[in-house]
């Protein structure tokens, strides 16, 4: 994967030579020891939800002494700290997700998991921990600051729409003024370590649940004239909804439809009376996401008619797409080119159809999500094991480029 960009622009160029930026790599590398050690305390003691007192209290311990006003969550284990610069200006928001997944960690790592059942598998031990020594290197320059830096440290991203509750407990107020720019970082282990990436427009999709329950009648497996099965309708279900995609959606407007989950019976003699499929369906456009929400359940009472049954949609809704400021998300990557090196920035060609709840965050500010490459060493991106894996290993030197893009966003936010 070719991380180096064809040449710079002109605006990469000015960005090199600004002042603010002048050490910046370096002084994220002198923090890299204390980087490190606050990933791997969290590693070893993950925390799933919205509830996570082990992880907040090691976010505010490390935060002690920073000359910062910090705030911890009233009704989840959230922490808001805010930097105050020796000038008065805007304000800009820089966030870090701190919470676990319901995983069996099988990494091998000296470090690995001491909680059965959960694992830091998406490497949000590394955004919190990366956040942490951002926000130490901006108090060290904290005279030089010009506005104000809020520091959102995030429980329940996995699902559980904790930006959302931060968001009601007035986040995006904590600064004392509106928030005009705002910034994240996903670290990713099939990527070029240390590389970042971004784009405009979509960025990651909206990320919605079905549950369909088919009812028809029971009987005896020998004799299904005499019921009404619901598995036949079921099935029919599961490939008319991908025709549904094809037929309904414009090829323009990306959506997948996934039934993950189809169940029905307990025995092989016996016709149920119900089944019941589960699914999600992602999308990159709130257009496209209505048109599914609209269709599927048209769809699936349809069929489940034309087979004599009833069918039950619930619809349940997700994150919305995670949306990029035409200008900022580009600019994330002129700024990595420039603060980085122009082999540690590339611009990203697509979406993902993942989800995020820095979503809900990018509704209401402009700015930027973006992708930090830590491919493990001796590995090819194509090869290594992915996030969400209960294998997944991310190269830790990549971090010291993540303090350097929180740092340099806020720098640049602050002029």
């Amino acid at each position: 994967m070719n991380a180096i960009r064809p040449s710079q622009s002109p605006s990469v160029s000015a960005l090199a030579t600004d002042p603010r930026f002048t050490g910046l790599v370096d002084a994220a590398r002198a923090l890299q020891p204390r980087t490190v050690a606050l990933r791997r305390k969290i590693h070893k003691y993950p925390e799933q939800g919205l509830d996570l007192p082990r992880t907040q209290a090691a976010v505010v311990q490390a935060l002690d002494g920073l000359g910062m006003q910090v705030m911890k969550g009233d009704k989840v284990s959230s922490v808001t700290a805010v930097l105050t610069g020796g000038r008065p200006g805007p304000t800009v928001l820089l966030r870090g997700d701190m919470d676990a997944l319901p995983l069996q960690e099988d990494s091998g790592l000296s470090y690995t998991s001491e909680v059965d059942g959960l694992m830091h598998a998406c490497g949000h031990d590394t955004h919190t921990a990366m956040l942490v020594s951002a926000a130490r290197l901006l108090a060290s320059r904290k005279e030089a600051l010009t506005g104000r830096v809020v520091f959102m440290f995030q429980p329940g991203e996995e699902g559980y729409h904790g930006a959302r509750f931060m968001i009601h407990e007035g986040v995006l107020e904590a600064g004392g003024r509106p928030i005009e720019r705002a910034f994240a970082l996903h670290i990713t282990s099939t990527d070029v370590s240390g590389v970042v990436r971004s784009k405009a427009g979509a960025m990651l999709a909206a990320a919605d649940t079905f549950t369909v329950r088919v009812t028809g009648r029971g009987g005896h497996g020998a004799t299904p004239s005499d019921a009404l099965d619901p598995v036949p309708a079921a099935a029919a279900m599961v490939g008319a909804l991908q025709t549904m995609v094809t037929r309904r959606i414009s090829v323009f407007e990306p959506v997948v439809v996934t039934v993950g989950r189809i169940t029905a019976g307990t025995t092989n003699n016996i016709i149920p009376e119900t089944a019941e499929l589960e699914g999600t369906f992602r999308s990159l456009s709130e257009a496209s996401r209505k048109k599914v929400r609209d269709e599927l359940p048209k769809l699936c009472q349809h069929i489940a008619a034309a087979y004599g049954c009833r069918a039950d949609v619930d619809l349940t809704p997700g994150y919305p797409v995670t949306v990029n400021d035409d200008e900022l998300g580009p600019h994330v990557v002129d700024l990595a080119s420039a603060v980085l090196g122009s082999r540690y920035a590339a611009p990203m060609p697509n979406p993902l159809m993942g989800a995020e709840d820095f979503s809900y965050v990018l509704q209401r500010v402009p700015g930027a999500f973006a992708f930090l490459g830590a491919c493990p060493p001796g590995v090819e991106p194509a090869e290594a094991d992915p996030n969400h894996s209960n294998r997944v290993h991310f190269d830790e030197s990549a971090l010291a480029n993540g303090v350097a893009m929180y740092a340099a966003f806020a720098l640049d936010a602050l002029r």
